[in-house]
């Protein structure tokens, strides 16, 4: 079993490069103008590489069932989410169309990249990892449909230009050449860079997050909507991370897998849902509040929510 001590090791410094982008923006010293070319860097050559580094030689990709069923998980995982949540909004009589669209998001879509990654690398290793790139697939074709459905109350303004993106062809591609045993026969110089810029994509993603949250934080008034941060962070914290446990439990996988989900068990609201309802027109005091407030309990819930899965998983390091 993962120790308490080595799960809250793990954790910290992505909190506290989080935290560290929150300053670097509040100092300016990292400004809004730079945040579009930071996540254009970060989504069209760090990231790519960093799947590529995880997924080529990666011998658990050979493996039919994570390449068939983690998506498939990553897909479910969302929908369970957007179904409980708009339950939730019934049984609280929330009636407001973009604020049960933005709920549903917010709550549905849970950090599922530049938070897990690291852990997935310090807690287990490359192969967890590259599972979690594939499972991702998953999660992204969920959030560009059923999340703009929600937001648009329509299906018109979907387009698969959403989905067909620079990170899912690099994956892709990266699963390609894993299976033509590509490992052995890149350059080692190559194989060596695209490994040095992939590392750099977990902290300036996680500094970009911190950044972002500092961007909306005076606009969150947790005094006005109590109601949304109390059931948005029993659902994210609590409810659905126990139905991502008992997914884990039944569901005949590889360990990599299972690692996989209750690491994304654990995992808070994403930031970038705010800017997708800035985008669509949904409710961003919804999408704040749900965000701020589970990523700030998070602190609390991450190591707990790791620790137990890893006892219900016989997972080790």
């Amino acid at each position: 079993m993962i120790q308490i001590h080595i799960v809250l090791q793990a954790v910290a410094p992505i909190f506290v490069l989080a935290i560290g982008g929150l300053f670097m923006r509040r100092y300016s010293i990292l400004t809004a103008e730079a945040d579009s070319s930071l996540l254009k860097l970060s989504i069209n050559v760090l990231s790519p590489c960093l799947a590529f580094d995880s997924i080529v030689g990666n011998k658990a990709i050979h493996n039919a069932s994570n390449l068939i069923i983690a998506p498939i998980v990553g897909y479910l995982t969302i929908a369970i989410g957007v179904m409980l949540a708009l339950i939730t909004c019934r049984l609280l009589k929330l009636n407001n169309n973009k604020l049960k669209g933005t709920f549903a998001l917010t709550v549905a879509i849970y950090n599922y990249g530049y938070v897990p990654l690291p852990l997935a690398l310090y807690l287990f290793n490359k192969e967890t990892a590259g599972v979690l790139f594939i499972h991702n697939l998953g999660v992204d074709m969920a959030l560009w449909t059923i999340g703009v459905a929600l937001l648009t109350e329509s299906r018109k303004r979907f387009s698969l230009r959403n989905i067909i993106n620079v990170p899912l062809v690099s994956i892709i591609f990266a699963v390609l050449l894993n299976f033509m045993g590509a490992d052995r026969w890149i350059p080692k110089f190559l194989s060596i860079s695209i490994n040095m810029l992939g590392n750099c994509s977990i902290p300036i993603g996680v500094i970009l997050i911190g950044a972002t949250i500092d961007d909306y934080l005076e606009e969150f008034k947790p005094n006005d909507g109590k109601i949304i941060i109390i059931s948005s962070s029993l659902l994210r914290l609590l409810i659905l991370p126990l139905i991502f446990l008992l997914i884990g439990y039944v569901l005949p996988c590889s360990k990599e897998l299972k690692a996989v989900i209750m690491l994304q068990a654990a995992m808070p609201s994403a930031v970038f849902p705010i800017i997708l309802t800035k985008h669509y027109g949904g409710d961003v005091k919804t999408a704040l509040r749900v965000i701020i407030s589970t990523s700030i309990l998070g602190l609390i819930t991450i190591p707990l929510w790791i620790q137990a899965g890893a006892k219900l998983f016989a997972l080790s390091r």
